[in-house]
């Protein structure tokens, strides 16, 4: 469920990045992170318990314009990729206005791929929640390698219904913003039709997508090179690292992370 501030007229629209490990979650909040502008984003933040330091989320609230008198902001969120990880990838899952399934398309990753969403329909299951109707958008990643697996293969084991999907190269920047916008297009309508009762017209929302590109667009006029980083070298990257010892404490954390965001005065908007 989003976070609302009434009194600051802030609504967060929480976004998960699912997938198998190393598909490329993490690489595309980090390009979103050092694409944007400071004033643009908040901090990107890596929590970690004491059993793995690949158990981890990202916490990246994206600003996202404004919808009628509330502005609304993405806190996008990444899952540990491997498949042991259950209770750690259900916990982040919980309450998640939309997911982004990022596929890894190498061929000899097809079955990891398979188990991965079959993985996130049970943990939606175990929520109460159908992912036939949950907002969902598929990014097929690592499209600028070798030895691809079809989209049309993609489309048809994962993606049956037609949903939307972007082809990308996360750490290059294709298809990342691209991604970021289709499930816009999905969470914005319903989180505000559910959670404030508010029908979002075609010329509103067509406002505030414009004023989201904007944002991006002024944003991103710098070069940007993100690698991937792995556990063992996130010492020297640019995350906020905080230590935690159980999974009740990440949820505590994420919960607290999500609502101080919302609580932060308002800042004077440019005329």
């Amino acid at each position: 469920m989003s976070f609302i501030n009434y009194v600051t007229k802030q609504v967060a629209i929480k976004v998960v990045y699912y997938g198998p490990g190393l598909s490329g979650k993490t690489t595309n909040l980090r390009y979103i992170y050092f694409k944007l502008d400071p004033s643009s984003r908040g901090d990107l933040v890596c929590l970690e318990t004491d059993t793995e330091r690949t158990y981890f989320f990202d916490l990246l609230p994206v600003k996202a314009g404004l919808i009628g008198d509330y502005k609304v902001h993405f806190q996008l969120m990444t899952v540990p990729g491997q498949i042991f990880y259950e209770a750690s990838r259900k916990n982040v899952l919980r309450g998640a206005d939309g997911v982004v399934f990022v596929a890894d398309s190498q061929i000899p990753l097809l079955d990891a791929n398979l188990e991965s969403f079959d993985n996130l329909r049970r943990n939606l299951l175990s929520l109460d929640v159908d992912i036939n109707v949950v907002p969902l958008v598929f990014q097929y990643n690592k499209r600028d390698l070798d030895d691809l697996i079809p989209v049309e293969t993609f489309n048809q084991l994962l993606n049956p219904q037609g949903l939307p999907y972007v082809e990308a190269s996360a750490i290059n920047g294709v298809g990342v913003f691209e991604t970021l916008k289709e499930v816009a297009k999905l969470t914005v309508p319903a989180v505000k039709e559910k959670v404030l009762g508010i029908k979002v017209g075609a010329d509103e929302l067509a406002a505030a997508e414009s004023r989201a590109q904007e944002v991006v667009r002024e944003a991103t006029q710098k070069d940007v090179e993100v690698e991937f980083v792995s556990p063992q070298e996130e010492g020297n990257s640019q995350l906020k690292k905080m230590k935690l010892r159980t999974l009740d404490d990440v949820e505590q954390e994420l919960d607290r992370l999500s609502r101080e965001f919302l609580e932060r005065p308002k800042k004077t908007e440019p005329s």
